[in-house]
């Protein structure tokens, strides 16, 4: 089973998960910017997070033989700290980088004037980039701030087909379902989607544009859910094949849009990743 991780803090992570990630067959990841739990209070901060993004995690992944892309935004939370506003004005330099795939996490947290305004902002920005948007419904009034985001997104220009709507559940599914845009589900332990939920899901509604993700983070999480998704699939009768769609061809399709991918080589790094860690390298 290959597995393509399309919403995952590696950051947060460790080299021990990148480890059980490539013995589980994940061969690539993208890692959004978002907010790391403790406030941040100057613009230079997020130039700092960023580099590392683009420069040090992506280092980390190759070790063990996982291709690592990454989106960049003003995270919605951090949006509503005026502090933090200039960071608008930095995202632009590393949108143009090779390594970065979309603009994100970019959306609604507690859907205030601040988040519409900055929301747009980056919106505008993925448009003027020909990049795919990663948006980030919020956890609270999740069906006021998913139809919210939909119509921002239909005001901004940007195609659907290049907006992946995340975060997503039985109750907000059928919102995004029929908008053109791509689903985003996050399984994750305790809150948002189980492996079982997310099966229910696809039986009801198909496998396109789907896209399942572990989120995992400084949070209690788990970076194998991924995997264990697809092996809840396969045992409620799905194929190889469309566990293979989830799981590789949807995100590499929605994230391809950025014309930015490199997967030729993964398989190779993989192997000789795989070697390195049975000998006890890294």
């Amino acid at each position: 089973m290959r597995i393509f991780d399309p919403h995952i803090h590696m950051t947060s992570r460790t080299t021990d998960d990148y480890a059980a990630m490539a013995a589980a067959g994940v061969r690539a990841v993208v890692e959004p910017a978002f907010w790391l739990g403790q406030p941040r209070t100057s613009a230079g901060s997020f130039t700092d997070y960023f580099d590392a993004l683009i420069g040090w995690e992506p280092f980390r992944a190759g070790q063990f033989g996982i291709r690592h892309y990454a989106t960049i935004a003003l995270n919605p939370k951090e949006a509503n700290d005026p502090r933090c506003r200039e960071v608008l004005d930095l995202v632009p330099r590393y949108l143009d980088k090779d390594g970065v795939v979309a603009v994100g996490e970019i959306g609604y947290d507690a859907m205030t004037p601040a988040e519409d305004e900055v929301f747009a902002a980056q919106l505008a920005l993925a448009l003027a980039h020909g990049l795919p948007a990663l948006v980030h419904t919020p956890h609270r009034d999740k069906v006021t701030g998913t139809r919210r985001s939909l119509a921002v997104v239909a005001e901004s220009g940007l195609d659907p087909a290049a907006v992946v709507i995340d975060h997503l559940n039985e109750v907000t599914v059928g919102l995004v379902r029929d908008t053109g845009c791509w689903l985003g589900f996050s399984i994750y332990p305790d809150t948002k989607m189980s492996p079982e939920r997310m099966v229910a899901i696809l039986r009801e509604y198909g496998t396109e544009r789907m896209l399942v993700n572990s989120a995992a983070d400084w949070g209690r999480s788990d970076p194998l859910l991924t995997l264990r998704t697809g092996e809840a699939m396969l045992a409620a009768g799905f194929d190889s094949d469309e566990v293979d769609r989830v799981l590789w061809r949807n995100p590499v399709e929605f994230y391809g849009q950025s014309q930015r991918l490199d997967l030729d080589s993964v398989a190779e790094q993989a192997t000789y990743a795989g070697n390195s860690i049975m000998r006890g390298g890294a």
